[in-house]
């Protein structure tokens, strides 16, 4: 499991350990420049509470020896670790390549030589600008494709070619293609999952990424939110836990190499605007915002069509928006202290 102290990693790392799996966490902890020392290491210190059976392994993914020997004799390796933002990557992208398309590469590598499954966490931004070519409409509160060839969301097979998409978006597709040809190649078994927006405990969002949670974070502790636009960009939206189980109906079923988009669909879908008025609803905090200018890349509606796996997975998802709205503002209220 690379970059098991993180949101999604830690997850994984405590679902399958649970399960009786012996589990290897391995990560650099590099989220300590952003999240600061205590956020970086809570996931990490919660996994080793559990006492269960989870190796931890400090290391980072840039280094090939260092992923070979800690991905030895595993038989499914969950690739997570990655820069996960635009700004970073505009800043850095040196480091933003070096970390998503080599550390991706060196994880294949790894898993080639002892024959290991590789889920790789890809994005929806490997689509880039392309999506904001769909027509779409303004409802108010929201925007929402006025095409209806996408009325179910943005399928696998939408282009990737001729338009911007970050040198983040870059390095995640370039890890993408990758991880898609190591199984066309070398036989491994690979999905890739194009992540829309993933939420729940122990995200650690900033402004940069992780915007439910950010918004949860700075609605109950009075900082100001800053929306870059008009806040009408509508996003689906998938609880963490229905997120592991789509992992994990992969490595199970007889599926071999493919790609899904993965996010709440259709039916959870949601706007910064109504995400701030049900925070408001819930907690009773109205938070201060302000409004800036649209950023690099930024997609007015992204949704993703889940059907391929709801059909391939057996899988949808289960913790509907409001339920898991709620139990991220619980988690956010318990653990103010280092937020």
């Amino acid at each position: 499991m690379t970059g098991g102290g993180g949101f999604i990693g830690s997850h994984v790392a405590e679902y399958y350990a649970k399960l009786g799996n012996e589990v290897v966490v391995f990560d650099n902890l590099s989220r300590g420049g952003v999240l600061g020392a205590q956020g970086a290491l809570h996931n990490w210190n919660y996994l080793q509470s559990l006492s269960l059976d989870i190796c931890f392994v400090k290391g980072d993914v840039r280094r090939f020896e260092e992923v070979k020997n800690a991905a030895r004799d595993v038989d499914v390796i969950v690739h997570a670790a990655a820069q996960v933002a635009v700004t970073t990557s505009l800043k850095d992208p040196r480091l933003d390549f070096e970390v998503n398309a080599l550390g991706t590469f060196n994880v294949l590598e790894a898993a080639r030589l002892c024959d290991a499954a590789v889920i790789y966490c890809s994005t929806n931004k490997v689509y880039g600008e392309n999506v904001n070519k769909i027509p779409v409409r303004d409802t108010g509160k929201r925007y929402e494709f006025a095409d209806p060839k996408y009325a179910w969301g943005i399928p696998e097979d939408f282009p990737v070619d001729l338009c911007g998409h970050s040198p983040y978006g870059c390095s995640k597709l370039s890890g993408d293609i990758y991880v898609q040809e190591y199984g066309k190649t070398y036989g491994l078994k690979t999905g890739v999952f194009r992540m829309s927006c993933i939420y729940g405990e122990r995200q650690f969002g900033t402004e940069e990424q992780g915007w439910v949670s950010w918004f949860t974070i700075s609605c109950l502790k009075g900082q100001p939110i800053t929306i870059y636009g008009d806040g009408k960009q509508v996003r689906d939206v998938l609880y963490v836990g229905d997120l592991v189980k789509a992992y994990d109906a992969f490595i199970r079923r007889k599926v071999e190499s493919d790609v899904f988009n993965i996010g709440g669909g259709i039916e959870n879908t949601i706007s910064l605007l109504e995400l701030l008025k049900i925070l408001e609803e819930m907690t009773g905090v109205r938070a201060t915002i302000s409004f800036s200018n649209w950023r690099m890349a930024d997609q007015k509606v992204y949704i993703s069509d889940i059907s391929k796996a709801k059909e391939k997975l057996n899988w949808k998802p289960e913790t509907p928006l409001l339920q898991g709205i709620k139990k991220l503002i619980n988690w956010v209220e318990s653990n103010i202290h280092i937020l």
